[in-house]
Protein backbone atom coordinates (compact mmCIF):
# COMPACT_ATOMS: atom_id res chain seq x y z
CA UNK A 1 0.00 0.00 0.00
CA UNK A 2 1.66 3.23 -1.17
CA UNK A 3 1.58 6.22 1.20
CA UNK A 4 1.02 9.72 -0.17
CA UNK A 5 1.14 12.22 2.66
CA UNK A 6 -1.15 15.23 3.16
CA UNK A 7 0.45 18.63 2.70
CA UNK A 8 1.80 20.71 4.28
CA UNK A 9 1.33 19.17 7.77
CA UNK A 10 0.71 15.55 8.71
CA UNK A 11 0.65 13.56 11.92
CA UNK A 12 1.91 13.57 14.53
CA UNK A 13 3.17 10.06 13.89
CA UNK A 14 5.33 7.85 16.05
CA UNK A 15 8.65 7.63 14.23
CA UNK A 16 10.91 4.59 14.65
CA UNK A 17 13.90 6.89 14.81
CA UNK A 18 12.65 10.23 16.14
CA UNK A 19 9.77 9.77 18.65
CA UNK A 20 6.53 11.84 18.43
CA UNK A 21 7.08 13.48 15.08
CA UNK A 22 4.98 16.19 13.45
CA UNK A 23 5.49 15.88 9.71
CA UNK A 24 6.05 18.82 7.39
CA UNK A 25 5.56 17.94 3.71
CA UNK A 26 6.75 20.62 1.28
CA UNK A 27 5.54 18.67 -1.75
CA UNK A 28 1.99 18.57 -3.17
CA UNK A 29 -0.51 16.51 -1.20
CA UNK A 30 -1.61 14.50 -4.25
CA UNK A 31 1.68 13.16 -5.60
CA UNK A 32 5.42 12.90 -5.42
CA UNK A 33 8.29 15.21 -6.41
CA UNK A 34 11.75 13.82 -5.81
CA UNK A 35 15.28 13.94 -7.23
CA UNK A 36 15.58 10.23 -6.34
CA UNK A 37 13.25 7.44 -7.43
CA UNK A 38 14.19 4.83 -4.82
CA UNK A 39 12.99 1.31 -5.49
CA UNK A 40 12.16 0.99 -1.76
CA UNK A 41 10.19 4.26 -1.41
CA UNK A 42 6.93 3.91 0.52
CA UNK A 43 5.49 6.70 -1.66
CA UNK A 44 5.92 4.57 -4.83
CA UNK A 45 7.66 5.43 -8.09
CA UNK A 46 7.70 9.04 -9.31
CA UNK A 47 6.02 8.24 -12.65
CA UNK A 48 3.02 6.63 -10.92
CA UNK A 49 2.24 9.58 -8.66
CA UNK A 50 2.67 12.76 -10.67
CA UNK A 51 0.96 15.57 -8.75
CA UNK A 52 -1.67 17.83 -10.28
CA UNK A 53 -1.59 20.45 -7.53
CA UNK A 54 1.19 22.90 -6.62
CA UNK A 55 3.59 22.79 -3.72
CA UNK A 56 2.41 24.73 -0.66
CA UNK A 57 3.77 28.26 -0.45
CA UNK A 58 6.06 29.41 2.36
CA UNK A 59 3.14 31.31 3.90
CA UNK A 60 0.80 28.31 3.66
CA UNK A 61 3.38 26.15 5.43
CA UNK A 62 3.91 28.73 8.17
CA UNK A 63 0.18 29.23 8.78
CA UNK A 64 -0.63 25.51 8.80
CA UNK A 65 2.30 24.76 11.12
CA UNK A 66 1.33 27.51 13.58
CA UNK A 67 -2.29 26.32 13.63
CA UNK A 68 -1.18 22.76 14.37
CA UNK A 69 1.34 23.76 17.05
CA UNK A 70 -1.31 25.86 18.82
CA UNK A 71 -3.63 22.84 18.77
CA UNK A 72 -0.91 20.54 20.13
CA UNK A 73 -0.07 23.07 22.85
CA UNK A 74 -3.72 23.03 23.93
CA UNK A 75 -4.63 19.37 23.38
CA UNK A 76 -1.34 17.46 23.15
CA UNK A 77 0.69 15.51 22.45
CA UNK A 78 3.86 17.59 22.70
CA UNK A 79 6.06 16.84 19.69
CA UNK A 80 9.59 15.51 20.19
CA UNK A 81 10.47 16.62 16.70
CA UNK A 82 9.20 18.60 13.71
CA UNK A 83 10.27 16.52 10.72
CA UNK A 84 10.55 17.63 7.11
CA UNK A 85 9.66 14.52 5.11
CA UNK A 86 6.67 13.41 3.03
CA UNK A 87 6.18 13.03 -0.72
CA UNK A 88 9.68 13.67 -1.98
CA UNK A 89 12.78 15.75 -1.33
CA UNK A 90 12.05 18.76 0.96
CA UNK A 91 15.11 20.76 -0.13
CA UNK A 92 13.68 20.99 -3.68
CA UNK A 93 11.17 23.58 -2.44
CA UNK A 94 12.31 26.98 -3.78
CA UNK A 95 11.59 28.63 -0.39
CA UNK A 96 13.18 25.87 1.70
CA UNK A 97 15.66 28.19 3.51
CA UNK A 98 12.90 30.66 4.48
CA UNK A 99 10.60 27.84 5.58
CA UNK A 100 13.36 26.56 7.87
CA UNK A 101 13.68 30.04 9.43
CA UNK A 102 9.90 30.20 9.98
CA UNK A 103 9.86 26.71 11.50
CA UNK A 104 12.69 27.45 13.93
CA UNK A 105 10.90 30.63 15.07
CA UNK A 106 7.58 28.78 15.59
CA UNK A 107 9.35 25.93 17.37
CA UNK A 108 11.00 28.39 19.74
CA UNK A 109 7.65 30.03 20.42
CA UNK A 110 5.48 26.94 21.00
CA UNK A 111 7.67 23.92 21.81
CA UNK A 112 11.23 25.10 22.50
CA UNK A 113 12.32 21.59 23.51
CA UNK A 114 11.30 20.03 20.20
CA UNK A 115 13.98 19.29 17.63
CA UNK A 116 13.76 20.25 13.96
CA UNK A 117 14.79 17.44 11.62
CA UNK A 118 15.13 17.24 7.86
CA UNK A 119 15.27 13.91 6.03
CA UNK A 120 17.16 14.69 2.83
CA UNK A 121 18.62 12.66 -0.01
CA UNK A 122 21.54 15.15 -0.09
CA UNK A 123 21.08 16.12 -3.76
CA UNK A 124 20.70 19.87 -3.07
CA UNK A 125 23.38 20.37 -0.40
CA UNK A 126 25.67 21.93 -3.01
CA UNK A 127 23.38 25.00 -2.97
CA UNK A 128 24.74 27.48 -0.39
CA UNK A 129 21.30 28.56 0.87
CA UNK A 130 20.20 24.93 1.38
CA UNK A 131 23.51 24.07 3.06
CA UNK A 132 23.17 27.05 5.40
CA UNK A 133 19.56 26.16 6.28
CA UNK A 134 20.48 22.54 7.07
CA UNK A 135 23.35 23.77 9.24
CA UNK A 136 20.85 25.64 11.47
CA UNK A 137 18.61 22.72 12.40
CA UNK A 138 18.96 20.09 15.14
CA UNK A 139 18.99 16.96 13.00
CA UNK A 140 20.43 17.31 9.52
CA UNK A 141 19.78 13.75 8.31
CA UNK A 142 21.48 13.02 4.99
CA UNK A 143 21.11 9.90 2.91
CA UNK A 144 24.09 7.83 1.77
CA UNK A 145 22.96 4.31 0.87
CA UNK A 146 26.34 3.28 -0.58
CA UNK A 147 29.29 4.82 -2.39
CA UNK A 148 29.08 2.47 -5.37
CA UNK A 149 27.85 4.49 -8.39
CA UNK A 150 26.28 1.51 -10.19
CA UNK A 151 24.45 0.40 -7.07
CA UNK A 152 23.20 3.95 -6.37
CA UNK A 153 21.87 4.11 -9.95
CA UNK A 154 19.91 0.89 -9.41
CA UNK A 155 18.71 1.49 -5.84
CA UNK A 156 18.16 5.25 -5.55
CA UNK A 157 17.77 6.02 -9.27
CA UNK A 158 18.93 9.64 -8.82
CA UNK A 159 18.26 12.46 -11.26
CA UNK A 160 20.92 13.09 -13.90
CA UNK A 161 24.17 14.57 -12.69
CA UNK A 162 24.34 12.82 -9.30
CA UNK A 163 27.97 12.47 -8.25
CA UNK A 164 28.56 10.64 -4.97
CA UNK A 165 32.08 12.05 -4.54
CA UNK A 166 30.77 15.63 -4.77
CA UNK A 167 27.94 14.79 -2.37
CA UNK A 168 30.46 13.37 0.11
CA UNK A 169 32.61 16.53 -0.15
CA UNK A 170 29.59 18.68 0.79
CA UNK A 171 28.71 16.29 3.63
CA UNK A 172 32.25 16.70 4.98
CA UNK A 173 31.80 20.48 4.83
CA UNK A 174 29.18 20.22 7.60
CA UNK A 175 32.14 19.40 9.88
CA UNK A 176 30.23 16.81 11.88
CA UNK A 177 26.91 18.69 12.01
CA UNK A 178 25.06 15.95 10.15
CA UNK A 179 23.63 12.48 10.59
CA UNK A 180 24.18 9.90 7.87
CA UNK A 181 21.18 7.66 7.17
CA UNK A 182 21.60 4.42 5.23
CA UNK A 183 19.15 1.79 3.99
CA UNK A 184 20.40 -1.80 4.08
CA UNK A 185 18.40 -4.45 2.29
CA UNK A 186 18.54 -7.68 0.28
CA UNK A 187 16.62 -9.21 -2.61
CA UNK A 188 16.62 -8.23 -6.26
CA UNK A 189 15.29 -5.66 -8.73
CA UNK A 190 14.89 -6.33 -12.47
CA UNK A 191 17.12 -9.36 -12.10
CA UNK A 192 19.91 -7.46 -10.32
CA UNK A 193 21.08 -8.54 -6.86
CA UNK A 194 20.38 -5.62 -4.47
CA UNK A 195 22.09 -7.01 -1.37
CA UNK A 196 24.19 -4.17 0.10
CA UNK A 197 25.07 -5.82 3.43
CA UNK A 198 28.09 -7.62 1.98
CA UNK A 199 31.68 -6.43 2.63
CA UNK A 200 31.84 -5.30 -1.03
CA UNK A 201 29.42 -2.48 -0.13
CA UNK A 202 29.76 -2.10 3.63
CA UNK A 203 33.54 -1.58 3.78
CA UNK A 204 33.77 1.31 1.24
CA UNK A 205 30.64 2.86 2.81
CA UNK A 206 32.25 2.63 6.25
CA UNK A 207 35.41 4.34 4.97
CA UNK A 208 33.24 7.13 3.51
CA UNK A 209 31.40 7.53 6.80
CA UNK A 210 34.71 7.84 8.69
CA UNK A 211 35.82 10.49 6.19
CA UNK A 212 32.57 12.47 6.52
CA UNK A 213 32.77 12.12 10.34
CA UNK A 214 29.06 12.74 11.11
CA UNK A 215 27.94 13.04 14.72
CA UNK A 216 25.74 9.97 14.26
CA UNK A 217 24.78 7.26 11.78
CA UNK A 218 21.25 5.86 11.43
CA UNK A 219 20.93 2.51 9.70
CA UNK A 220 17.60 0.97 8.87
CA UNK A 221 15.88 -1.53 6.62
CA UNK A 222 12.55 -1.83 4.81
CA UNK A 223 9.62 -1.15 7.13
CA UNK A 224 6.65 -0.70 4.78
CA UNK A 225 5.55 -2.07 1.44
CA UNK A 226 7.86 -1.14 -1.44
CA UNK A 227 6.85 -0.41 -5.04
CA UNK A 228 8.88 -3.41 -6.22
CA UNK A 229 8.14 -6.74 -4.58
CA UNK A 230 11.45 -8.62 -4.68
CA UNK A 231 13.21 -6.66 -1.93
CA UNK A 232 13.83 -8.16 1.49
CA UNK A 233 14.59 -6.77 4.95
CA UNK A 234 18.07 -7.04 6.40
CA UNK A 235 17.99 -9.10 9.61
CA UNK A 236 18.58 -7.78 13.14
CA UNK A 237 21.90 -9.62 13.23
CA UNK A 238 23.06 -8.15 9.91
CA UNK A 239 22.19 -4.61 10.96
CA UNK A 240 23.77 -5.06 14.39
CA UNK A 241 26.98 -6.29 12.77
CA UNK A 242 27.18 -3.16 10.58
CA UNK A 243 26.33 -0.90 13.54
CA UNK A 244 29.14 -2.48 15.58
CA UNK A 245 31.63 -1.54 12.83
CA UNK A 246 30.41 2.09 12.90
CA UNK A 247 30.62 2.21 16.71
CA UNK A 248 34.12 0.70 16.56
CA UNK A 249 35.09 3.70 14.42
CA UNK A 250 33.97 5.96 17.28
CA UNK A 251 30.71 7.15 15.68
CA UNK A 252 27.38 6.57 17.51
CA UNK A 253 25.01 4.40 15.45
CA UNK A 254 21.27 3.80 15.90
CA UNK A 255 19.49 0.86 14.29
CA UNK A 256 15.84 0.64 13.18
CA UNK A 257 14.78 -2.93 12.40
Amino acid sequence: MTIIYPSPIFGPVHSRRLGVSLGINLMPGDGKVCSFDCIYCECGFNKDFKPKSARPSREEVREALETKLKDMQKNGPAPDVLTFAGNGEPTLHPDFPGIIDDTLALRDQYFPNAKVSVLSNSTMIHKPAVFEALNKIDNNILKLDTVDEAYISALDQPAKGYDVKKIMAHMKAFQGNCIIQTMFLKGSYQGKDMNNITPQYVEPWLEAVKEIAPRQVMIYTIDRETPTHDLLKATHEELDRIAAKVEAAGIPCSVSY
